[in-house]
């Protein structure tokens, strides 16, 4: 639903007290005038809401507005929004914006704070020049919890067009500058439920992908219109089913959950990508195919319907079009999986040099990662086989260890560090884990036919017997 109620009082943002509210103005005229060079890129980084509440458990609630603040920029044409992943190290730390800028190569930081009592929300936002730690604009909200979507717009559209005049004032990005496409809106408690859920899915473990289920039905009991949380519960079933294909998945259940979010919502993206996942996991392969190209084309800023397009590629050995995708998934996010897998597909296609770049970077997004969810296990494995890749075997194997200590239990888990373990050459404990994966859950017959991680114990009778027997 595009339709939100009203604020039951007034929606407010003035200036943070302390800050000049003239600042801006003349920060702007002196950009103009030539007298202060604008930032080096059109670029910006947002910063992990500071919580300041009570209750340690609303963290999540500046994590989440972070990242819709993150997702609507991104849609902004000719501004670059540095990715979660990198942005999010940052968290809590006292580093100066002038140093964090200089590391992600933005030109402006967005920072802020939330603090929640009941049902009352106060919000703050500033934005500061990475050239030399000024303040663009800052802002200050007080409302309630139903007026949390007003407020990400209201920052998301301010600090387009702070930018836009601030770069230059180019058409293009002023047109576009906080416009945030129609996305359909829920009743706060389903949004809560909703953003709880999207923090248990990017863990992608079989554990946390079942309390994101929970969360996600949840959502839709809270509102059974609810499009993007449909979406969602579609998008884990699918996962699960991709990840631990011999577990007792519910594919009914997401095939109707999809079939639901594009009767609510055809118009977004989101929705079609979650079609093609299910449409893709159920082994319609053409269907799947022509829902992520809808969901590309309506939404060029989404990472999931070109990583899921490239997987199910990868999976039917359409290698050179596997490669591109999980490229092209990397230049709308980073994520530490995707170019791990670009550079699988790369080394499969023989470009050893090229594939060896991605492995670098690769390493480079996990150990990010890594940073900000010190207990994912998925991680730490894809990060010790691009490790070993890159031919520093004892550091891969001391990551691996610590996946396995992680999360013993999952085949996930297992099934990755046995890659590592073949890929340095130690088949007969890479044989042992994957033995352990498969009976664990994990049973992706296509997955195992394709890895070229596990190309050196290809031929060895007990990975036959595997191969047959999953």
């Amino acid at each position: 639903r595009a339709e939100r109620p009203a604020p039951a009082r007034p929606f407010t943002a003035r200036a943070r007290p302390g800050v000049s509210p003239r600042y801006g103005l003349l920060a702007r005229l002196a950009r103009r005038l030539g007298l202060v060079r604008p930032p080096p890129v059109r670029s910006v980084a947002v910063l992990p809401f500071a919580n300041f509440s009570p209750s340690p458990g609303d963290d999540y609630l500046g994590d989440a507005l972070s990242d819709e603040i993150i997702g609507t920029l991104a849609k902004i044409p000719g501004l670059r929004v540095a990715a979660r992943t990198s942005s999010f190290v940052f968290r809590g730390g006292d580093v100066d914006v002038r140093e964090i800028g200089r590391h992600l190569n933005v030109g402006a930081i967005l920072e802020g704070s939330i603090q929640r009592a009941g049902t009352l929300l106060r919000v703050t936002t500033q934005l500061i020049d990475t050239r030399d730690g000024f303040h663009l604009w800052s802002a200050h909200w007080e409302a309630r919890m139903d007026d949390v979507f007003r407020i990400e717009d209201e920052i998301s559209a301010n600090v387009g067009r702070v930018l836009a005049v601030l770069l230059g004032g180019e058409s293009g990005l002023l047109a576009k500058a906080g416009a945030a496409p129609t996305v359909p809106r829920a009743s706060v408690p389903a949004y809560e439920s909703y953003l709880r859920g999207r923090q248990f899915f990017f863990q992608t473990r079989r554990r946390s992908l079942g309390f994101a289920r929970q969360m996600f039905e949840r959502a839709i009991e809270a509102d059974p219109e609810y499009a993007l949380a449909y979406a969602a519960l579609a998008d884990t079933i699918a996962l699960e089913r991709m990840y631990y294909p011999a577990s007792d998945t519910d594919m009914p259940a997401a095939e109707q959950a999809s079939l639901r979010a594009l009767e609510l919502a055809p118009e977004l993206g989101e929705v079609h990508s979650a079609r093609g996942n299910v449409l893709f996991m159920t082994g319609r392969h053409p269907a799947a195919e022509a829902e992520f190209r809808e969901a590309i084309r309506r939404d060029p800023s989404l990472f999931e319907p070109r990583y899921f397009f490239a997987r199910m590629c990868f999976q039917d050995g359409r290698l050179e079009e596997a490669a591109l995708l999980f490229q092209e998934a990397c230049e709308v996010r980073e994520d530490y999986q995707a170019p791990f897998f670009a550079a699988q597909t790369l080394e499969a296609l023989g470009r050893d040099q090229l594939a060896r770049e991605w492995y670098a970077r690769a390493l480079a997004a996990a150990e990010n990662h890594a940073q900000l969810n010190p207990d994912d296990p998925r991680a730490r494995t894809t990060g010790a086989v691009a490790l070993c890749r890159l031919g520093r075997k004892d550091e891969g194997l001391a990551w691996a260890a610590r996946a396995l200590d992680a999360d013993p239990d999952d085949a996930g888990v297992r099934y990755n560090v046995a890659c590592l373990y073949a890929v340095a050459g130690e088949g007969d404990r890479a044989i042992e884990l994957l033995e352990e994966a498969v009976r664990a859950g994990f049973g992706n017959h296509d997955w195992l036919e394709h890895d070229p991680d596990l190309d050196s114990i290809r031929r060895d009778p007990r990975f036959l017997r595997l191969i047959s027997s999953s």
